[in-house]
């Protein structure tokens, strides 16, 4: 069976190695030298991709690119446990970029870095962040980003057909990037119609559906949407039992699994008080 990492996040960066490296840092200097493992003794992580890179000001280094379909609550925390991980295994400085493909709900705000105070201890990790929503599409076409094309129509000013279009003649024009075709597709549809996106595509939808492309982010999109709705029923007995519900109780539950969240289901039915479930949720 083919893994999500060996159709997604690794084949894209894989296409122009160098052009990724120096986007994410934002330094024309740097290089790419390889794509290392992200197995971390008994973790595995399928959504990161390692780069090592390098600069003749700062030598080797670490780019650890981690695509995520929508960010969570869930994601600082994850974002310095993997690359205090990534530092050890390789014993390399690390640079961290989370790249979120599509916006949160708007009650989630995305931050940047990882802070904790225990006892006078902190711990503190940054990262960088790229919103794609918020790349201006033709960056794409001029740098070029072969990476970033089947992403266009979610970027700023992509959603144009003219734009959609021209990155889809990227893609035909290179035999190594027609694969992309589906997720161009896929992303299209989320700012175009359906028939709009056949008429453009020139094939039936049927086809994309077949794509292990369109089998991977349906999956985590089902799987999310799933949560989603499992979190606001939550909400919504908490608010009808106990009133208005504090902003960091939403956001614990943003990030919490579908089957953890049907048990919370339960505790909130069965709690008198809204200081009981915050004790269930935070143990």
């Amino acid at each position: 069976m083919v893994k999500a990492a060996d159709i997604g996040s690794k084949r894209l960066i894989n296409l122009a190695p160098d052009a990724w490296v120096q986007w994410v840092t934002q330094r024309p200097e740097v290089v790419a030298k390889e794509i290392l493992g992200s197995e971390f003794h008994w973790i595995s992580r399928e959504t990161d991709v390692l780069v090592k890179a390098y600069s003749a000001t700062h030598g080797d280094f670490l780019v650890l690119n981690e695509l995520q379909l929508r960010y969570t609550a869930q994601m600082p925390l994850r974002m310095r446990a993997y690359t205090a991980l990534a530092q050890e295994r390789y014993r390399l400085p690390t640079y961290p970029v989370l790249i979120n493909i599509l916006p949160p709900p708007s009650t989630l705000t995305i931050v940047n870095s990882y802070e904790q105070e225990f006892l006078g201890l902190r711990a503190i990790q940054d990262y960088r962040v790229i919103n794609l929503w918020e790349i201006d599409a033709e960056i794409v076409f001029g740098q070029p980003l072969p990476s970033l094309l089947p992403f266009v129509p979610i970027l700023r000013g992509g959603g144009e057909v003219s734009v959609v279009q021209r990155a889809l003649q990227a893609l035909r024009a290179d035999a190594q990037l027609n694969e992309l075709e589906s997720l161009l597709a896929f992303f299209a549809s989320f700012v175009l119609d359906t028939p709009l996106v056949q008429q453009i595509m020139r094939w039936d939808m049927a086809v994309l559906r077949e794509s292990p492309w369109y089998n991977e982010i349906e999956q985590r999109g089902i799987q999310q949407g799933l949560q989603q709705g499992v979190q606001r029923q939550l909400i919504r007995v908490l608010r009808r039992r106990f009133g208005e519900i504090p902003h960091e109780v939403e956001a614990r539950l943003e990030g919490e699994s579908v089957e953890k969240l049907e048990n919370l289901m339960d505790s909130a039915i069965a709690v008198s008080s809204l200081d009981e479930f915050v004790q269930i949720l935070f143990t």
